[in-house]
């Protein structure tokens, strides 16, 4: 503009407040101006032109002289400034004179929450499995331990029946003797990829206990094989059904319980796979110098089958969308309204679209999620050398210490006390450390707050594994190398512990998937390890072999947590799968 042209008062900043202003009649205006005496327009002076100059320094009549260096305030300052007061004097107005004025609608339209949609009765819902009673979450947290517990136990039963299994079928080969205890194993990678996605589509209990009746079945039909390759094929489908529990495991323990709660939990839960094959080669050696090998699967399937009737009377879905799935189908009948859904339906997607979703998500995890990766190649190598620990105890206890099968398997106890002993002390620690981390650093929880319990673990789990090798080597007293042996097993279990809780913790809607392809992984390592554990002693010896075990667990152990706790919480924002 010009600085000849003329700027009359009405083309001041009245004039832009106007066009700013929500408050459309002009009467609103005209009658706020009695707050702002500087802008009111004398008839004397009202054509009387200012310039641009001026303007600039004119002050309120009623106002004190400005200081020199004082600046105007911003037209948007004004315009808010103006705005709360004008609002702020009709109210006074009104409640003065008792009239009721309509107000101004807001410029943004407020959408009013779908009244379609169907979840949760408010935070205390007791249909939501995190508000159950500690007495209802322990019972599902029980038996799914116990599913835990057993199927392993068939992937390491065989240990001390393999000599017998061998001659029985004329098997020459030890890689095919040991092919026979880890094909289970194989099946265990597998089975998750499928049975995780499944329980997101259909609820955790369904998918279980399904997958538990193929094991029970399968596991008995091994006892009746006739031949290797029969053996083989059985067990590695009844390997397929007791996958079940450690892909699904982890999801119901996210359903159940919160974070701040889930440590004891998720120790007890980490406990069962790792007990299960310490106890199956000693029920295992008893079984097969009194009776047959045979037994050993019709036994297990007589447990296994009382702890399936047990889930079906007293193990409820834990499945949150499972949950609201059913309550949304039931409000459909009673209301007639078909429109009910929940946020996890998606009514314009096909069921094979749903299913190659769900299927697709546990791969898609597996190689895109750093997170996942991290932590299934820390357990990997660690599951890897527990199955390695225990195909190298008939060689330790039968041909190093002369013990008979029966006797020689109780040393497998050692693995189990340790396994105990680990879960009595990790258990409460790790739940201590996350609230007490939560309080220093005034955070609501992180699952980063798992990883400091890790890094002890890169000194135990290697000594054990040291110890355990070198006094076997030299013939100690046989208590010597159980001390290794149980040593490494607690480190173990503490190690486990903390990197499952790290995943449950990080991805708590797919957690099931999230553990199926973390388990793909660490039971690929355990199907693995026992295969070239025969060479790898024969080369180097139980102890330089443990030593070398040992060097690499240590460098590991410390790489995986130290990372997580540098690095963990912006991986986890770059994931779109990991929770908030």
């Amino acid at each position: 503009m010009s600085s000849s042209t003329p700027l009359q008062r009405s083309s001041s900043r009245a004039s832009i407040w106007r066009s700013w202003s929500p408050f459309n009649p002009l009467s609103n205006y005209e009658r706020s101006l009695h707050n702002y005496p500087w802008l009111s327009i004398d008839e004397d002076e009202k054509h009387e032109p200012l310039q641009a100059a001026e303007f600039t320094d004119y002050p309120p009549p009623s106002s004190p002289p400005l200081h020199p260096a004082q600046r105007l305030p911003s037209l948007v300052d004004d315009f808010e400034r103006a705005s709360h007061e004008e609002a702020s004097h009709r109210r006074r107005l009104d409640l003065e004179q008792g009239s009721e004025t309509v107000e101004p609608e807001p410029l943004l339209d407020v959408q009013d929450p779908d009244p379609n949609l169907v979840t949760w009765d408010g935070d205390d819902d007791p249909m939501n499995p995190h508000n159950w009673s500690r007495h209802k979450k322990w019972i599902s947290t029980l038996l799914v331990s116990c599913f835990t517990f057993i199927s392993p136990v068939s992937s390491t039963m065989l240990a001390p029946a393999l000599p017998d299994i061998q001659k029985e079928f004329n098997i020459t080969s030890d890689f095919d003797g040991y092919l026979i205890m880890s094909i289970f194993l194989l099946a265990y990678a597998v089975g998750p990829f499928l049975l995780a996605p499944l329980s997101e589509m259909y609820g955790r209990v369904v998918v279980l206990q399904s997958a538990n009746m193929i094991y029970l079945i399968f596991n008995t039909v091994c006892g009746f094989a006739q031949t290797r390759e029969q053996l083989l094929v059985f067990r590695f489908l009844s390997g397929l059904g007791g996958s079940a529990p450690q892909a699904l495991g982890g999801g119901v323990l996210s359903d159940c319980w919160r974070r701040e709660e889930r440590g004891t939990a998720v120790a007890i839960y980490s406990l069962a796979p790792f007990l299960g094959p310490a106890v199956g080669p000693i029920a295992g050696g008893y079984l097969t110098q009194y009776m047959n090998w045979r037994w050993i699967f019709w036994v297990v399937s007589m447990a296994d089958a009382v702890v399936q009737v047990l889930a079906f009377l007293f193990l409820s879905e834990t499945y949150p969308p499972k949950i609201l799935k059913v309550k949304a189908n039931r409000l459909r009948k009673e209301t007639g309204n078909k429109a009910l859904h929940t946020e996890f339906e998606s009514p314009d997607r096909t069921f094979f679209q749903s299913l190659r979703k769900n299927l697709m998500r546990p791969f898609i995890m597996l190689f895109t999620q750093p997170t996942i990766q991290i932590t299934a190649l820390y357990r990997a190598y660690l599951y890897g050398l527990m199955y390695l620990v225990f195909a190298s105890f008939p060689m330790v206890w039968e041909k190093q210490y002369q013990q008979e099968p029966s006797r020689a398997s109780l040393n497998y106890l050692s693995l189990g006390v340790g396994f105990v002993i680990g879960l009595q002390v990790s258990g409460p620690l790790i739940d201590k450390v996350y609230c007490h981390l939560k309080a220093r650093f005034d955070h609501p929880g992180r699952p980063e707050f798992r990883v400091p319990l890790m890094f002890p673990t890169a000194l135990i789990t290697p000594a054990g594994l040291i110890m355990y090798g070198v006094t076997a080597h030299l013939q100690l007293h046989w208590a010597l190398p159980n001390v290794g042996a149980g040593i490494f097993a607690a480190g173990l279990i503490l190690s486990f512990q903390c990197a499952q809780t790290y995943v449950v913790d990080s991805y708590e809607r797919y957690a099931a998937s999230a553990t199926g392809a973390a388990a793909f992984v660490r039971t690929m390592a355990g199907f693995s390890f026992p295969l070239f554990a025969p060479k790898l002693y024969e080369a180097l010896g139980i102890a330089w072999g443990n030593a070398v075990l040992a060097g690499t667990a240590v460098v590991l152990c410390l790489a995986a947590p130290m990372v997580l706790w540098r690095w963990g919480e912006w991986i986890r924002s770059k994931s779109t799968y990991c929770a908030d």
